[in-house]
């Protein structure tokens, strides 16, 4: 029997289910006979942690950086990361670290083991990621900007693989009218649906003012996600409306995607930015229409539909786009929905997602063998 590969897949905890979701989804669907997946973290803390240790994979409870300081000692540090890699004798390492962090590259360079890196965010602030770059033997980019931008100087490294949405569990809904929570909705209402770990890029309020300027009783909002943190109070505080609720993170969204006419992403177009959300994709497999931001990632989702995509941070054309939607005939939005859903199953499926991680990491140690 041919030896399975021993992939490591590192990121910092899985507190939130973004990015540790697609590495859950990941290590489920790699085929078994050809590779051993193995998950290292910094804690075992966060709700989600309980479906990845579910997975019966080894899970290895780590630091798998070091603090650059004192920089007196900073290889010993270092040093210890590499004799674990080293010790359990991975074939690979694949991090989902958001971080420019650059010593798990190292560590992995000392104990020569080729280091893949997924770029998750559109944030390239400082020199330590062009270090992390160069100690890469391949760079994922997840959205088509960041192959033509911040890691157009590494292209013969960069490999673009979008994230995957699972077609199995995220298929067409039939429209409801009620949530599990026990929001109730008219026929008559024209219902739009967010849903984001609520942080100030994520630009709720830009959404939430263009809803304003309409001021048409017919839409209902509904905003899912963590709001009790600052800037989710602050949005409570600031639009109090009986047209406007806001929901509690969901691990199940698709109850909530049920009742949506319409899904919008209106992140803003600074700090990390996305990388590619899967929310909206989400979204699309569930048959809703999308309307987003016009910023790397959501383009790649909505690529073809300009109409539907508007300047990051523009009420007033977010504004124009809602109503337009809203005019829409029944037929139109039914097709646009369609088209949607085609483009969900054809570009950006889970399982193609998978088959192509599996066809990199089988390449780069070809590569590597030679």
């Amino acid at each position: 029997m041919t030896k399975r590969i021993k992939i490591l897949f590192t990121i910092p905890n899985f507190d939130t289910a973004g990015s540790g979701k697609v590495i859950y989804d990941l290590v489920k669907g790699l085929d078994k006979v050809l590779f051993e997946p193995h998950i290292a973290c910094n804690h075992d803390g966060g709700a989600f942690f309980k479906d990845v240790k579910g997975l019966g994979v080894p899970i290895h409870i780590v630091n798998f950086c070091a603090p650059y300081r004192p920089f007196y000692s900073l290889a010993f540090r270092i040093r210890t990361i590499a004799r674990f890699f080293k010790r359990e004798q991975f074939d690979l390492i694949h991090s989902w670290h958001w971080s420019s962090d650059f010593t798990e590259a190292l560590a992995a360079k000392w104990a020569g083991i080729p280091y893949v890196y997924t770029k998750k965010a559109m944030g390239w602030g400082n020199k330590a990621w062009h270090w992390r770059s160069q100690l890469s033997a391949q760079i994922i980019a997840i959205n088509k900007d960041m192959e033509t931008g911040i890691l157009a100087p590494y292209n013969d490294k960069v490999r673009y693989m979008p994230l995957g949405v699972d077609l199995q569990r995220f298929r067409p809904l039939n429209r409801t009218r009620t949530t599990p929570l026990g929001h109730s909705f008219q026929d008559s209402d024209f219902v739009i649906v967010s849903v984001a770990n609520l942080a100030p890029v994520k630009g709720i309020e830009v959404l939430l003012e263009a809803v304003h300027l309409l001021n048409n009783p017919r839409i209902q909002v509904l905003i899912v996600g963590d709001h009790e943190n600052t800037y989710g109070k602050e949005l409570k505080r600031t639009y109090t409306s009986s047209h406007i609720m806001f929901i509690e993170k969901q691990m199940d969204v698709r109850p909530f995607l049920a009742v949506a006419d319409l899904f919008v992403i209106p992140t803003k177009d600074e700090g990390r930015k996305e990388g590619l959300p899967l929310a909206p994709l989400e979204a699309m497999a569930s048959g809703r229409v999308v309307i987003g931001s016009d910023i790397p990632g959501i383009r790649d989702l909505l690529e073809g539909w300009d109409d539907l995509l508007f300047p990051a941070g523009d009420v007033q054309t977010l504004r124009d786009s809602l109503q337009t939607f809203l005019t829409l005939d029944v037929k139109t939005k039914n097709a646009l929905a369609t088209d949607m859903l085609q483009r969900s199953q054809n570009q950006f499926s889970l399982d193609k997602c998978i088959q192509e991680h599996q066809k990199c990491y089988q390449q780069i140690l070809k590569t590597y063998a030679v």
